[in-house]
């Protein structure tokens, strides 16, 4: 897809939106092997301007998934390793006196958070104080030095990743934090078949590279695209529903809900919810939003948002299993 100087129609977006879904897919399958559906909510997650938590073990490709997307869409991309000594100026960027014709001056000298994709590796790994430096950018793209705020470039996205077999030693994220995450994506483990053309793929010298077929300009333009989708009214009370049953202890919280859960969803859950449907529509080349949209964003919309209280652990209740009955007991139509 070519950078255009006339900026193009909404429909002409759309289309490139529509043709350009499959030259990305190919891209990725030069360095990436299956994987469909965690790309598909990357790419949902990008085009409505939100950030994600991705969870998975190591060596499942996370960071080469990122590297590679941000590639295919020519951003600036930034990898910034959390550990525990990692301080909050590390990643925004540090004033500091500077000589000049004038006389000694400060000046702020950007930190890696200045760029379009920022893979934050290992979140957890560092302390809440640096983990918070992020909240800023992710939430106003832009950070605050000495009393003076720097705007972020635009687009502006933070994909934080986190392993959840080692946990010692790690920082759990905060629910504010967490909530800042349009999604929480999960990586598992590939079938045999696909290690195995991993495997053949990486151990030969056939390796193609990569071509950037979106800018910057064009993912700006998807964003004002996506917000004039219509979505009924019904649709959006459905979503609005859908997070409103996750919550305990409120009208009409469902009795397992109120056994299990001790936090639930908030407001953000259902805007992400009818935001993502708009752009998975859009993907699937139609103009309107169908509950199924919901329905199949739900998972990495919820289950960052619901926390599950010592009870539901002792049951081996997981928060699949948790959102699985809020699909099930939650109509798509007011009753």
């Amino acid at each position: 897809m070519q950078y255009q100087e006339t900026a193009p129609t909404e429909q002409q977006t759309v289309d490139q939106i529509l043709t350009g879904r499959t030259r990305i897919q190919a891209e990725l399958a030069k360095v990436i092997v299956g994987q469909k559906e965690i790309i598909e909510q990357l790419l949902i997650a990008l085009f409505a301007g939100g950030h994600c938590l991705i969870t998975g073990a190591p060596g499942l490709a996370k960071t080469l998934l990122v590297k590679s997307i941000a590639q295919i869409f020519h951003l600036k991309f930034q990898r910034i390793q959390f550990t525990p000594d990692l301080m909050p100026a590390d990643i925004t960027g540090v004033e500091i006196l500077q000589d000049a014709p004038e006389g000694r001056t400060m000046v702020f000298v950007q930190g890696p958070v200045f760029a379009n994709m920022i893979l934050a590796d290992e979140i957890n790994r560092t302390p809440p104080k640096t983990q918070a430096a992020l909240l800023e950018a992710m939430q106003e793209h832009q950070v605050t030095a000495g009393g003076v705020r720097h705007k972020l470039p635009e687009p502006f996205f933070v994909l934080a990743t986190q392993n959840p077999i080692e946990m010692e030693g790690t920082y759990p994220l905060p629910e504010a934090q967490l909530d800042r995450f349009m999604f929480n994506v999960r990586i598992d483990y590939l079938p045999e078949s696909d290690e195995v053309a991993v495997v053949q793929q990486t151990t030969s010298r056939n390796t193609q590279p990569i071509e950037a077929i979106y800018y910057g300009e064009d993912v700006l333009r998807v964003h004002d695209v996506v917000r004039s989708v219509p979505v009924a009214e019904d649709l959006v009370r459905y979503a609005v529903r859908l997070a409103a049953a996750s919550r305990p202890h409120q009208k009409g919280s469902p009795d397992y809900v109120n056994e299990w859960v001790s936090w639930g969803a908030g407001l953000r859950a259902g805007q992400f919810l009818v935001l993502g449907a708009k752009v998975r529509a859009l993907l699937n080349g139609r103009a309107h939003v169908t509950a199924d949209d919901i329905r199949a964003l739900a998972y990495p919309t919820l289950r960052h948002r619901i926390l599950l209280n010592y009870r539901a652990e002792a049951e081996g209740v997981t928060v699949e299993s948790v959102v699985d009955r809020l699909l099930e007991g939650v109509p798509a139509a007011a009753r």
